[in-house]
């Protein structure tokens, strides 16, 4: 839902501006009419022309679901991400936008009673206590996510559940099963084990916000990144650094998800929690990682606690490429891994 330019902040903004684009705009690659993508922070603005700098007609909320038009680099940048995306009233730059499908599910129930791990196939779906839209609410999760299922059960209104357990919290929760993808084995099969582990190293650039894995000399993975964003208030929160340690260190621990964040049970969508983080591959003791990312889709910027985060589908080639090997359905494994060099 868009919303109309009404909060204090905005009152006294010019609404929309005829005419043509006064910012030239280089067309890129045309996304399908049905492309859809979901606002991640509390709102976003709505703009005449690809460029911050333009009259901005709206806000738009928290998880609104846009259809992208097309997607355009637009000279007026910003340098680090200069991809925006046309949309039926103006433009909305790419930063907070995740691109999502919406692709119901035949509920599974082949998996064992230590549970399965399954992806959120639509934009969000929100959870419950009980297998009821009735009883209290909890989390949403969100498109690319990851959770452990461990039983379908049928509610009350004949509709199938699935029970989720966090994590972290080690509590159950409860999602429509058809919102709800099964991780098949064969989508998690290491990539390149007959490479020896010594020749596979990792690089981070901090300055460049670029992340390069190596076989040997040979450059076989490069993209984007988000490092950690310093920390300002070094007394405050937890204590321990937000910015992204450099030096050399080594992945000693996988996961395919994890909770993030505060761990508090609730229903507050601006609460700093980050259910079912994907692909996350740990490389140092205060638990910085490699890992997909939900939230946002400012790469080239840091703007993480600490870890680097990176495009789902790349955070879960590193997790295939990375050592040491995980199987399909664990939870967990470690072992003195690939060696990640940050500076």
């Amino acid at each position: 839902m868009i919303e109309r330019i009404s909060r204090r902040a905005f009152l006294k903004l010019s609404g929309a501006v005829a005419g043509a684009l006064a910012i030239p705009f280089r067309r890129a690659s045309a996304l399908d009419v049905d492309r859809l993508g979901r606002v991640t922070v509390s709102w976003i603005g709505l703009y005449s022309e690809p460029s911050f700098s333009a009259p901005q007609r709206a806000l738009i909320e928290r998880d609104s679901i846009l259809t992208l038009l097309e997607r355009l680099l637009a000279d007026d940048g910003p340098a680090y991400n200069p991809v925006w995306y046309r949309i039926a009233d103006g433009f909305v730059h790419s930063g907070y936008i995740q691109p999502v499908r919406w692709d119901l599910q035949r509920p599974r129930a082949d998996f064992s009673d230590e549970g399965a791990l399954f992806e959120i196939s639509v934009p969000f779906t929100r959870t419950y206590r009980e297998p009821s839209a009735q009883s209290d609410p909890l989390y949403r999760l969100y498109y690319q996510s990851l959770h452990w299922v461990e039983a379908l059960e049928e509610g009350e209104d004949g509709r199938l559940w699935y029970r989720i357990v966090d994590d972290l919290l080690h509590l159950p929760y409860h999602a429509r099963a058809e919102h709800l993808r099964r991780i098949e084995a064969d989508e998690i099969t290491p990539i390149s084990p007959d490479v020896p582990s010594h020749e596979k190293s990792i690089e981070v650039s901090i300055a460049q916000q670029e992340m390069m894995a190596f076989e040997g000399d040979r450059i076989v993975f490069r993209t984007r990144i988000s490092s950690g964003v310093p920390d300002r208030d070094p007394d405050g929160g937890n204590g321990i650094p937000t910015d992204t340690p450099t030096g050399r260190f080594y992945i000693d621990k996988k996961m395919p998800l994890r909770h993030m964040g505060d761990g508090h049970l609730t229903d507050n969508l601006e609460a700093y929690e980050l259910p079912g983080v994907p692909w996350v591959s740990f490389f140092h003791e205060t638990g910085v990682a490699f890992h997909g990312t939900y939230w946002h889709c400012n790469y080239g910027r840091p703007s993480s606690h600490g870890c680097v985060n990176m495009r789902p589908e790349e955070a879960k080639w590193l997790f295939r490429w990375t050592n040491p090997p995980i199987e399909h359905d664990v939870h967990m494994e470690t072992g003195y891994g690939t060696v990640v060099h940050v500076y």
